[in-house]
């Protein structure tokens, strides 16, 4: 009984060791394998901390590199920048510097403008004093020569009475008598006297009659006159495409200094297309430029060496050209010695213009007009011409020299020898100084004619237009006028009147207070005629 209770006993003993070992060896490897797990683990964790470090290490050592970069492009910023701002300041010395130049220029030449006035007021009070003092001596002489006249007159007075008391005494006449004898004898002496003044008048006529004729034909010659003058001072050169533009700044515009720096030009470029201005005063120095920047867009080749070279090749060619327009004027007025240096500055005025109108051919005009005039008065012919084609010589070179064109052009014909009558027709052409001869009337008169014919000279066609309603409008406004009409590119204005409303003495009045009206309230070029037409009609119809 015992045997058969301890055998379940041992059985579960046993049993239970059993399952113990099974137990323990499944934990064993159990932990085992969690050991193995976390070895992983810990290996992963250690790859990765090692990967992080890695990682930290690349950005680090990336920031290290940015943190240079960063700084090498702050540093040549920074140059850049102090560069640009030397650039800057170097540009803005120098245009201060040519300010002040430019500033002392124009401060020296009214200095010299003062000095020149000063210079002139001196002279013109030293003529006023001399002609005081000649006025004083005048009149110091026409009170001796009235004291004697006055004696003179007492002195006959008292000869005529002492005659008429003679008569008196030795014809024993009454005294009617008496005043009749001695009235009779001095009508002779008075006839005699007058007609000895009616000869000597008659021979100084005779003298000064050519004198008279040829001063009365310039007087109807100058019937008008013109004021002067305006040019165009820019010049439009066409570009093939815009990209040409680019080409001709350059690189930081160092193509646009070269050139304005080689011409003188100022070089425009805007948003215009297909265009560049070139501006200037100097017509030379512009059309130098145009032809320079015409041959640089036809080579295509534009860098500052080209430049200079293509400049210096427009400037002989546009030398040339001035030379031979000289020449030209020359053989076409037939004149046949002048010295080269004044042909040439002749020839600059190919590339002037007033008011549209190119001063060459006007200079031409001129002498041709002042010619044909003094061959019909019996003048010099060949003198007239010389100084009209001469008289504007001035402005070939007024850009360059200070003073007026007047000034300029006879200091240069009298540095080139040149006569003085011309001289003096260049000098009194626009009425500053007195005209010494008939040539320099001559000379006016045909600048007038030149310059105020129709069309010779450019002008706004509203303000044309304008003119000439102004001028019918103040005829119009008068009491009595039908119709008034603007004739002759506004020189003249016709009015018709109503005869039964004016009178043949109020056409006169009427004339008048229109010139008048004109004069005060409009602006115009030269004269304007005033004809007033009054006519009386009167229609029959036979049947």
């Amino acid at each position: 009984m015992e045997n058969i209770i301890l055998i379940p006993v041992v059985s579960a003993i046993v049993s239970l060791f059993v399952g113990l070992g099974i137990g323990y060896g499944i934990r064993k490897h159990s932990w085992e394998k969690k050991a193995q797990n976390a070895q992983l683990d810990a290996d992963h964790i250690l790859a990765d901390a090692k990967a992080q470090v890695a990682t930290a290490k690349a950005e680090v050592e990336a920031q290290k590199q940015a943190a240079k970069a960063v700084k090498q492009s702050a540093e040549n910023t920074k140059k850049e920048k102090i560069l640009e701002a030397q650039e800057e300041i170097n540009d803005y010395r120098q245009k201060t510097e040519d300010s002040l130049n430019v500033k002392r220029d124009e401060v020296s030449r009214w200095q010299n403008r003062l000095q020149q006035r000063e210079d002139t007021l001196d002279h013109k009070n030293s003529l006023l004093d001399e002609r005081n003092s000649e006025i004083l001596q005048k009149e110091n002489q026409l009170k001796q020569q009235q004291a004697n006249l006055d004696k003179k007159l007492n002195t006959a007075d008292e000869l005529v009475e002492e005659r008429r008391q003679k008569l008196y005494e030795v014809s024993e006449l009454d005294r009617k008598q008496a005043e009749k004898i001695v009235l009779d004898q001095l009508s002779e002496e008075l006839v005699k006297e007058r007609a000895e003044l009616i000869r000597n008048s008659n021979e100084e006529v005779q003298a000064r009659a050519d004198h008279f004729a040829h001063q009365v034909l310039v007087d109807a010659i100058q019937s008008s006159a013109a004021d002067t003058v305006a040019e165009t001072t820019v010049s439009v050169v066409n570009l093939p495409n815009e990209e040409m533009k680019g080409r001709i700044i350059g690189r930081e515009g160092r193509n646009i200094r070269s050139f304005e720096a080689l011409t003188g030009i100022d070089l425009i470029i805007d948003d215009t297309p297909n265009v560049v201005t070139l501006s200037g005063f100097d017509p030379i120095r512009r059309e130098i430029a145009k032809r320079a920047m015409e041959r640089l867009i036809k080579d295509g080749r534009i860098h500052p060496a080209r430049i200079e070279e293509m400049v210096d090749k427009a400037r002989k060619e546009v030398n040339d050209d001035i030379y031979e327009a000289g020449e030209s004027a020359l053989m076409d007025l037939g004149i046949h010695r002048m010295n080269p240096e004044l042909v040439k500055t002749l020839g600059r005025l190919k590339y002037r213009t007033s008011y549209g109108q190119n001063v060459l051919a006007h200079s031409i005009e001129v002498g041709k007009l002042a010619g044909t005039m003094a061959a019909e008065l019996g003048l010099d012919e060949k003198l007239a011409v010389r100084a009209g084609l001469l008289h504007d010589i001035g402005k070939a070179i007024d850009h360059d020299i200070e003073g007026s064109h007047v000034e300029i052009g006879v200091e240069l014909t009298r540095k080139y020898h040149e006569s003085e009558v011309v001289i003096n027709a260049i000098a009194a052409h626009h009425g500053d100084v007195p005209k010494l001869s008939f040539i320099a009337e001559l000379v006016v008169a045909a600048d007038t004619i030149s310059s105020a014919r129709p069309g010779a000279r450019s002008e706004s066609l509203e303000n044309y237009i304008r003119r000439l309603t102004d001028l019918e409008k103040i005829a119009k406004s008068y009491p009595g006028v039908s119709q008034a009409y603007a004739i002759q590119a506004g020189r003249e204005v016709r009015v018709m009147v109503e005869p039964d409303e004016i009178s043949d003495d109020r056409v006169v009045i009427l004339a008048r207070d229109i010139r008048n009206q004109v004069e005060k309230e409009l602006d115009y070029p030269g004269n304007i005629k005033i004809t007033v037409i009054r006519e009386k009609r009167v229609v029959a119809v036979a049947k």
